[in-house]
């Protein structure tokens, strides 16, 4: 018996001495082949225990391009991205994004994963519920945004905002030959629209003295925060940085308290305007939210943040994308500038959609850089894409619309 367990102690001596000295070979063979060769356009290699943790990790700078090569490289336009713990696949196949935005609804959801790490920030706001509350939130959205008084109400936003703080903001310093940061003038432009268009309210980020946009800078510090949370090895990280308070989970509870705290404050103005007025004559999205009866505090402050997420980072990423494409572009700014002074320079809505080359130019610019890249969903059973991938229950998939958008089996680019 003795010799018995003299063997097993032996076992496990010499199993752990084996394992501690090819630990380092493991580590070398990782690195020197991961991140020493250059960046890969096939589908990223999966290894034991880390899977392609590390490849995510080396191109993160280029991830949507990575994955977009990727995606391509795949005969279905479809692969599976192995992370500690993780199984996430990637699909650019348009037959397998109807299926799960439309075919097989019911079965994807956002899931525990994305509403965990998207929690302290966006709450029960639209883009962190199904069921529901998603329900009930899309379609008050689209009813109010169907409204003939609304979209005037936008126009007239965005006019104001463009020929008030906009124009004279580009003129002076055309006229002064000074530089500008034109992402910094276009986010700040797109914030101020949106928090006058949801709420009536001006931040005023677009003052000819261009004033420290610091709501601004605290709602993108919340959102890159909660998003890094996905890159974490393992949920297990963040979650012990958020219990200990330190770190970048210290930086976002900070952040997620300035813009909440922004938030509920308009909510109680707004609440008291509507208490000291007898008609509803404000046009604002929170206003008619409001007066339809939907006023626990925290469901609403959850919803200002979704319109705000909404409208800036949209609207931003595709002006200052679409700004970018046409100067590199001259003949393509050319024939926008004719058809723009083809316009009577009151143009109203109605004749700005008339203006095809320059609605054409702007849809080619989303298409190549869409606002959103990639959006995910969560298998709630077992499931079969068309093209034959397995999806277990608890899976994510990710459809990839930067690569859908540059398949080339349909584009040279």
């Amino acid at each position: 018996m003795m010799g018995v367990i003299s063997f097993d102690n032996d076992l496990s001596f010499l199993s752990t001495s084996l394992f501690f000295c090819l630990l380092p070979l493991l580590v070398f063979f990782l690195f020197s082949n991961i991140f020493s060769s250059k960046p890969s356009n096939k589908i990223p290699r999966s290894y034991p225990l880390v899977g392609s943790y590390f490849s995510l990790l080396k191109n993160r700078d280029r991830r949507f391009q990575w994955l977009s090569d990727a995606i391509n490289a795949s005969p279905n336009l479809t692969f599976t991205l192995h992370r500690p713990g993780i199984s996430k696949v990637y699909t650019g196949n348009p037959l397998n994004v109807e299926h799960i935005l439309k075919t097989r609804f019911s079965v994807y959801s956002k899931g525990d994963f994305a509403r965990t790490n998207l929690a302290d920030f966006l709450g029960d706001g639209i883009f962190n519920v199904d069921g529901e509350k998603w329900k009930f939130q899309r379609e008050v959205a689209i009813h109010e945004f169907n409204t003939r008084s609304l979209r005037n109400f936008v126009a007239t936003v965005v006019d104001t905002e463009l020929s008030g703080r906009l124009i004279p903001i580009l003129s002076s310093a055309s006229r002064e030959k000074t530089v500008l940061d034109f992402q910094d003038i276009l986010q700040r432009f797109a914030f101020d629209n949106i928090c006058k268009i949801s709420f009536g309210y001006d931040p005023g980020y677009l003052s000819p003295s261009l004033p420290a946009a610091t709501l601004a800078v605290a709602f993108e510090e919340a959102l890159k925060i909660s998003s890094q949370r996905y890159d974490e090895i393992s949920p297990l990280v963040w979650k012990l940085k958020r219990r200990f308070n330190i770190g970048s989970e210290r930086k976002l509870r900070i952040a997620v308290s300035e813009v909440r705290e922004f938030a509920r404050k308009i909510v109680t103005e707004k609440k008291k305007e509507l208490e000291e007025k007898s008609t509803l004559d404000s046009v604002d999205l929170l206003s008619r939210f409001l007066s339809s009866g939907h006023s626990e505090e925290n469901f609403v402050t959850d919803i200002v943040i979704s319109f705000i997420l909404a409208g800036r980072d949209t609207t931003s990423a595709a002006l200052t994308w679409f700004f970018w494409s046409i100067s590199r572009q001259p003949e393509v700014e050319d024939k926008i500038l004719e058809e723009v002074r083809s316009q009577s320079e009151a143009a109203v809505y109605g004749e700005l959609k008339d203006m095809v080359y320059t609605h054409a130019a702007l849809c080619e610019a989303m298409r190549l850089y869409p606002p959103v890249p990639v959006d995910s969903k969560t298998a709630g059973e077992d499931d079969i894409l068309p093209d034959g991938t397995a999806m277990k229950k608890g899976w994510r998939v990710s459809y990839h619309a930067y690569a859908i958008l540059r398949l080339y089996t349909i584009y040279l680019i």
